[in-house]
């Protein structure tokens, strides 16, 4: 399927989001993702062809009408999860892929690695700084690679510091991100800090806590996960891993690209998120009883 740099065809690289599709409305990750993607494939009259769908049994569906169709020239690949099959399958089909994130097993196929580990190390660090040494993490999906990849990030650092980690899993939607705050601000020691995965969940949890009569950041300090305008316009605005999504999608437009024309395609590697604080945390004071 490797094209000519030159040719006038227009054509198109999948990606297939397996994921509930009322999330894509709310969750601006994937939107400026796909923003930076497609800025990059339009400069060779490449377009996007984005499909979303329940789960993975379907996304591996997707591509078997994809392959026989010729619909793309490659697809992208995200959200590896633990034993994913769909490696193998697009192997099978001989559609080439770009993968995002850390692969477990074999390489096999082109992809744009992940920091999972340093941006949580960051995260810490600002929390235990500010004295908190009760910090829970509301998580994506545990069988995601990347969600593992924070989770023991996570365990370690609090383990070397003499503390236990506490996680409880949500699936990014702003209705698991306020019920797991809830629960996490009822139990007889709650936490004094709480580091989200995604921007929806920590927005919920906000809400959550101020109705729960919970000061943020006087009795709970609060990290969000991509820097999105909802957590800037969030009150307090909330402290964020910030990472710049439009360029991460276009390394991954940069990769497709190269496969497409049948070049090596280089090492990439998203950019690093950041920890950038605002008014969501402070330095630990007595914790928060409801």
């Amino acid at each position: 399927m490797a094209r000519d740099s030159g040719t006038p065809e227009a054509a198109a690289v999948g990606l297939v989001l397996a994921r509930p599709a009322r999330l894509l409305g709310i969750e601006p990750f994937f939107m400026e993702f796909i923003a930076g993607i497609e800025e990059r494939l339009a400069e060779r009259e490449l377009s996007v062809l984005l499909h979303v769908v329940p789960t993975h049994d379907a996304e591996i569906a997707a591509y078997r009408r994809w392959a026989a169709r010729g619909l793309v020239d490659a697809v992208v690949v995200v959200n590896l999860a633990a034993g994913d099959t769909r490696p193998g399958v697009l192997r099978e089909l001989g559609m080439p892929a770009v993968v995002v994130g850390n692969r477990e097993g074999e390489p096999g196929m082109p992809s744009v690695r992940t920091d999972d580990t340093g941006p949580v190390h960051e995260a810490l660090a600002h929390l235990l700084a500010l004295g908190h040494r009760r910090i829970a993490r509301v998580s994506g999906p545990a069988e995601l690679l990347h969600t593992r990849a924070r989770g023991a990030a996570m365990a370690g650092r609090l383990r070397d510091e003499g503390l236990e980690a506490v996680t409880v899993e949500g699936d990014y939607s702003e209705e698991s991100g306020a019920r797991l705050t809830e629960q996490l601000l009822r139990r007889p020691e709650p936490p004094t800090a709480i580091l989200y995965d995604n921007d929806v969940m920590a927005v919920a949890g906000l809400g959550a806590a101020k109705g729960l009569g919970v000061d943020v950041p006087g009795q709970l300090s609060l990290v969000a996960w991509d820097d999105s305008t909802m957590c800037r316009l969030a009150t307090p605005a909330l402290t964020t891993m910030s990472v710049d999504v439009h360029r991460f999608g276009m390394s991954v437009a940069e990769s497709v690209l190269e496969l497409i024309d049948g070049r090596p395609v280089a090492d990439r590697a998203s950019p690093t998120a950041h920890c950038v604080p605002r008014g969501s945390t402070a330095v630990r004071a007595c914790p928060a009883t409801v």
